[in-house]
């Protein structure tokens, strides 16, 4: 019974190389597919196999846009300081901690000015992995900002929505924010200067209901999910069986609420003869 004590003969194993392959793939969750990353990543993390639209951080969604990848940070300085001292599991602060340290941002938006094509944009968006992109008073002023810079220099506005919509944890203030936002974006109205919405997976609740579809332009990535409500507490309240699609983007383009469903390939391009539409110069 001694056999399990036995050395392999004439195998040397001491200098054996072990190949770290943790990262390099990804399943894809629609076609079950197993994907190269770098294939991945070159294809604008989109699926090469059902084209399916993978969920990507807000610095990869500005870089996609912007000409070389380059742009110019703004409005990083101001963060929440929980005003309600909200505790559920856990306490709000310690949520905001944890987030900031995953993500390396204050909240769950980012402002940043660049050139798509040429022609120079401001964009605003928005951060899923950051407490589900939620929406509080520090996301709030940040795209109010930015739409105020953009009315103020005449610079195209595009917002990248990706959130859950207002932020539970920061009650009435979170609220305010849709109202806020959505007068500054009137105001920029008046002053004709484009805002093109750009609603990436996921994009509910307030968010929805109030600046990503105030656009002159609304447009989506394939797939996205858009609505107010879940789709779940919606069957649960009409007690129906919601119809194939329902609140994806190519249903909401089908019923008239979307100008257009573009894949992420074409997203630069499309918003370029967007704005070369609304008459923005290049310089």
């Amino acid at each position: 019974m001694a056999w399990f004590k036995r050395e392999p003969v004439g195998l040397d194993t001491s200098g054996e190389k072990r190949v770290k392959t943790e990262g390099l793939w990804v399943k894809c969750d629609q076609c079950r597919q197993i994907i190269w990353k770098k294939d991945l990543d070159q294809n604008f993390n989109v699926c090469p196999k059902c084209d399916r639209h993978f969920r990507i951080d807000a610095r990869s969604r500005i870089s996609y846009l912007v000409d070389d990848g380059h742009y110019e940070i703004e409005d990083n300085d101001i963060a929440s300081n929980d005003p309600l001292k909200f505790t559920d599991l856990k306490p709000y602060a310690e949520r905001l901690k944890r987030s900031q340290r995953d993500t390396g941002l204050n909240d769950a938006i980012i402002n940043a000015r660049g050139k798509l094509n040429g022609k120079p944009v401001i964009i605003s968006a928005m951060e899923y992995s950051f407490i589900g992109g939620s929406m509080g008073a520090v996301v709030g002023e940040t795209i109010t900002r930015a739409v105020e810079k953009a009315t103020a220099e005449k610079i195209p506005l595009v917002i990248v929505s990706a959130s859950g919509g207002a932020r539970m944890m920061e009650g009435v203030v979170s609220l305010m924010q849709l109202a806020k936002i959505a007068a500054a974006l009137a105001r920029m109205d008046d002053a004709k200067v484009p805002y093109i919405s750009l609603i990436t997976d996921p994009t509910t609740g307030g968010t929805t209901a109030s600046f990503a579809m105030l656009g002159d332009l609304n447009i989506a990535e394939p797939g996205a999910l858009i609505g107010f409500a879940g789709p779940r507490v919606i069957e649960q309240t009409i007690r129906q069986k919601l119809p194939e699609g329902f609140q994806r983007s190519e249903f909401l383009l089908q019923h008239g609420m979307l100008d257009a469903v573009v894949h992420r390939r074409d997203m630069k391009s499309y918003i370029s003869r967007a704005l070369d539409f609304m008459a923005v110069p290049a310089q």
